[in-house]
């Protein structure tokens, strides 16, 4: 079997600068990214993780090796830069993955007011919908 590295982006926000609210976020994201793209997390080459300047109470590195299988995986937390009228309270984040060439699609993730971001992005079916690929496709044509 061939393989390929790919990258996967996602974002998200939460309502206040909380160690809880920041976790609830960094799980839902990791979640909803395994979850729509088939992913394991032995698959993933690394993670970056980047947060608006309003957010200082927790990495989400530190939430993300919550999750099984994740402990291994090398993550870099670092501040995304600051821009007037930005989105603010925002965690995004970046993963090199290594999938199979017959991996075509990937989807990119982006939950709660990171969805405007990329609405472009984000038309992907969440796979607990239990839609397929193709009828998510069909359902928006």
């Amino acid at each position: 079997m061939e393989w390929q590295v790919r990258a996967i982006r996602g974002a998200t926000t939460v309502t206040e600068n909380t160690y809880e609210a920041i976790r609830e976020a960094v799980l839902e994201l990791l979640a909803e990214i395994e979850a729509r793209n088939q992913l394991e997390p032995s698959q993933i080459i690394s993670a970056t993780f980047s947060v608006t300047r309003d957010l200082d109470v927790v990495f989400p590195a530190a939430i993300a090796r919550e999750r099984p299988c994740w402990d291994n995986v090398p993550m870099l937390d670092v501040q995304q830069m600051h821009v007037e009228r930005s989105l603010q309270r925002c965690i995004r984040l970046l993963l090199h993955v290594n999938l199979p060439i017959s991996h075509t699609q990937i989807y990119h993730t982006y939950l709660r007011g990171a969805k405007s971001l990329r609405p472009d992005w984000n038309l992907s079916p969440k796979r607990s919908e239990g839609r397929s690929a193709s009828a998510a496709s069909e359902a928006l044509a």
